[in-house]
């Protein structure tokens, strides 16, 4: 007869969570299958580990998942049409900035800076749904830049892509600093200053056609 296995002793939710802390503060690259059994605890073996989870590629799958529908869930206002556009924008950045300095997980942001080195060819292979949630950003940012064109929030002569590059590289420098322990404080201070770039885009139409300004006035 044959022998069944040891029973599981340790709890799977907890563990993905356990294992999203360990890639979130260490990166894909450098956290190894050692550290991630002994952050699941329990006993586990390497053995249990494969059947629990089939590979350290399949439980970082998981654990994108898992961040992407939680902590990664800042970004959402960027695809919230009943946002106004520049709202839209600010929202996430603040969002993003408390988020990344929130205590009771690391500092920084998974999807910036779980794998931007992608090294090994694992790691190539897994970068894809980081690479996407980054695209998909950058591609709400131009969504929403495309909207307050069309509403003449900015003019006409705004390169959407351009203006979201400037956004994106500042909500990705975020993980950056928040990881270097800068405090919530000025990082949310930052977001109110990058967001003057919007305003005197809109600022210099004013100047250009005292017509558009006469007319906000007036409304």
């Amino acid at each position: 007869m044959a022998q069944m296995g040891r029973p599981r002793t340790f709890d799977r939710d907890v563990a993905i969570t356990q294992a999203l802390h360990l890639f979130w503060e260490h990166g894909y690259e450098a956290t190894s299958l050692s550290q991630l059994k002994s952050k699941i605890g329990g006993g586990i073996t390497a053995p249990s580990f494969y059947a629990a989870f089939g590979s350290k590629q399949a439980l970082f799958n998981e654990v994108m998942e898992r961040y992407l529908t939680t902590h990664g869930r800042v970004t959402d206002s960027l695809f919230d049409t009943t946002l106004p556009p520049r709202g839209a924008i600010e929202l996430t950045l603040r969002r993003s900035a408390k988020m990344q300095c929130e205590p009771d997980h690391p500092s920084g942001c998974l999807v910036a800076l779980g794998l931007m080195s992608a090294c090994s060819e694992e790691s190539k292979a897994i970068s894809e749904p980081l690479t996407q949630a980054r695209n998909q950003n950058r591609e709400g940012m131009v969504a929403c830049i495309h909207r307050a064109i069309a509403d003449g929030e900015l003019p006409s002569t705004v390169v959407p892509e351009t203006l979201a590059a400037v956004f994106d590289s500042f909500l990705l420098g975020l993980s950056t600093l928040a990881r270097d322990g800068l405090p919530h404080a000025t990082l949310d201070a930052a977001v109110t200053q990058v967001m003057g770039v919007w305003d005197s885009l809109r600022t210099v139409e004013m100047i250009d056609h005292p017509d558009v300004r006469s007319e906000s006035e007036d409304s």
